[in-house]
């Protein structure tokens, strides 16, 4: 694959910017332009060392998916030559790494489902027997399968980590109506995408979604089952009783915990096979899934 720039930030003169974690996102008054930049994220830090093609891979990913599920969802367009850039701006460097999409009232609620034992869900059930208040069968190993997917949402924090919350507390913060309807919108979706999935070698053990208002319609947004959003399993490897080698994200994480970094002071750099490897990882993640060539930036 040819070798692109990373692109840490983005820069768009014109335009008010505010930043996530990886997304630098652009406001055009009734729509927004999303970037998906290189960044990476970890134990509620912005890492300081960007992973090539990464934004490129959860920007395509996310718009296959939108494609794949087809449900509403906020999404315009991904073609850079569609977007009403600001006068003088060269969209090309952005080619691959954009959603224009339409603005929308966005539900403070992180809607995961987990249809496998890992994570924080494993560690509530050591400790409980429940994951997020939802009694399991006694017996489970770490990254056994659930009896069915269930649905265990989070609060959506601006700063510091989403917690746990019960679907009470969802019911109290949305309304029943929009609640049930979270709930049995994101398990129909994780099971067609763990399905599609598990047909390519690749296990969804569990993800998040995000829903927002457009009007009075609930529709589908931000990102889709992506490496940054899921955890996803070589199916060939797999073997409950304990952690999965994965496709996502986890192998940074194993590699800062292993390095001995506190999670309280800035983040150190990742070596460049660390960047490497995870590289490799998201790259086959998407190559299997979508079974495309990744659109690159023009440069």
């Amino acid at each position: 694959m040819p070798s692109i720039p990373v692109m840490s930030q983005s820069d768009i003169p014109g335009l008010p910017r505010r930043q996530g974690k990886v997304r630098d996102i652009y406001d055009f008054g009734d729509t927004l332009l999303l970037v998906s930049t290189d960044r990476i994220s970890a134990f509620d830090w912005v890492l300081p060392t960007p992973i090539p093609y990464k934004g490129c891979v959860l920007n395509q990913l996310s718009a296959f998916w939108f494609e794949f599920l087809g449900v509403d969802n906020h999404l315009i367009t991904t073609d850079v030559r569609r977007v009403p850039w600001p006068e003088g701006v060269d969209p090309r460097p952005f080619k691959g790494r954009i959603s224009y999409v339409h603005k929308v009232k966005v539900i403070p609620v992180e809607c995961v489902v987990r249809g496998y034992l890992s994570g924080s869900g494993w560690a509530d059930y050591r400790a409980t027997g429940k994951v997020c208040g939802i009694a399991l069968p006694p017996g489970l190993r770490e990254s056994d399968p659930l009896p069915e997917p269930i649905f265990t949402p989070a609060t959506k924090a601006q700063v510091g980590h989403d917690e746990n919350i019960t679907f009470d507390q969802v019911v109290q913060l949305v309304g029943g109506p929009i609640a049930e309807e979270l709930r049995s919108r994101s398990i129909a979706l994780y099971r067609k995408g763990a399905a599609y999935a598990q047909e390519r070698g690749i296990i969804l053990a569990d993800t998040k979604f995000e829903f927002g208002l457009r009007g009075d319609k609930l529709i589908l947004v931000d990102e889709v089952l992506t490496p940054d959003s899921s955890r996803f399993w070589p199916a060939d490897q797999y073997r409950p009783g304990g952690p999965q080698p994965s496709f996502d994200k986890q192998y940074v994480r194993d590699w800062l915990v292993q390095s001995g970094w506190d999670k309280n002071s800035p983040p150190p750099a990742l070596p460049p096979e660390v960047v490497e490897k995870t590289c490799e990882k998201y790259l086959e993640a998407f190559n299997r899934l979508t079974g495309r060539t990744l659109e690159l930036p023009e440069v």
